[in-house]
């Protein structure tokens, strides 16, 4: 993938949550801001535009003059902390954004031409801050609206100023995403999100983000292979055999220095032990308490006859 930098804005004062700390709102355990940032990952340089705060992601701070003077101030202030020509800009409440998403729209950004691609919502309205945009383009539109805005006395010429006045000079291309363009405005919004993350088709994924997340781990392992790893020996062994078993198995994968290969041959091992141990418990129902094999009928050797 070509370099890029992401910039997140994540500043605002989400009247509509009763002023609350929106970024740090957990959903599936983990604070939106953090969900955003691991969805972006691998952008060079990372610009969050808020108060600093502990995150799972190292980023660089960047504050809007005056704070609190919104989007376009936000990102005319994260923009000066990036150099590569692609950047992705992100808002700081999107649960169900991807890493997926952010590589589709840049894919579609470097094969477009336009200026930049932006995402849609289920009603088909533009969302800005799900988006990807060529950096030298941005700075200009940027420059050319603060011109407009320039004169004595107005240092936050951009504060206040709606991104559609910003997005109106640019060439865009639109992709349609319901479910990643999602943002959390209310709490019903957030509920719906923690409702969303707990159904059955997303729950796992979502779990085992979270874990990697809050552990430090990037690693990307055959989740269907440890499941079946879990359930050959939770049935040939004992239930408890499963946690055991799977810890034992990352554990022997770390020393063997981690990485997807070492816990797939870690995970081989383990079932393949798991299944002979199944097969010597399956051959066991098939012999008597006494050892000897089923259809075995004969008699103990009687004892030497004393007379």
């Amino acid at each position: 993938m070509t370099a890029y930098d992401a910039v997140v804005l994540a500043g605002g004062a989400a009247r509509r949550l009763g002023g609350a700390d929106k970024p740090g709102v957990r959903v599936g355990g983990r604070a939106l801001l953090d969900r955003v940032l691991a969805a972006c990952a691998d952008a060079r340089t990372t610009v969050v535009v808020a108060d600093p705060r502990p995150t799972a992601h190292p980023v660089t701070w960047a504050r809007e003059d005056p704070p609190g003077g919104g989007p376009v101030a936000a990102l005319d202030a994260g923009l000066g902390h990036t150099t590569a020509d692609d950047l992705v800009v992100l808002s700081a409440d999107l649960p169900f954004l991807t890493g997926a998403t952010v590589e589709l729209l840049l894919a579609t950004l470097r094969t477009s031409g336009a200026d930049g691609v932006l995402l849609t919502d289920a009603e088909g309205r533009d969302q800005p801050l799900v988006a990807a945009y060529r950096a030298p383009a941005l700075r200009r539109a940027l420059a050319a609206l603060a011109a407009e805005h320039d004169g004595p006395g107005r240092p936050g010429r951009l504060a206040g100023l709606p991104l559609r006045r910003l997005t109106a000079g640019l060439v865009l291309t639109r992709v349609s995403d319901p479910v990643a363009s999602f943002d959390c405005d209310t709490w019903d919004d957030i509920a719906t999100a923690r409702s969303r993350i707990r159904e059955h088709g997303h729950v796992l994924d979502e779990w085992i983000s979270a874990v990697k997340d809050e552990l430090g781990i990037d690693l990307d392992v055959d989740t269907k292979a440890l499941l079946d790893l879990a359930r050959d020996a939770a049935h040939g062994v004992a239930r408890p055999a499963a946690p055991l078993t799977t810890f034992l198995v990352g554990y022997a994968a770390a020393r063997a220095g981690g990485g997807p290969e070492a816990v797939a041959e870690a995970s081989r091992k383990a079932v393949a032990l798991a299944l002979r141990w199944a097969d010597e418990k399956a051959d066991g129902k098939d012999e008597k308490a006494d050892g000897r094999p089923d259809g075995d009928t004969a008699e103990p050797h009687a004892a030497p006859d004393a007379g």
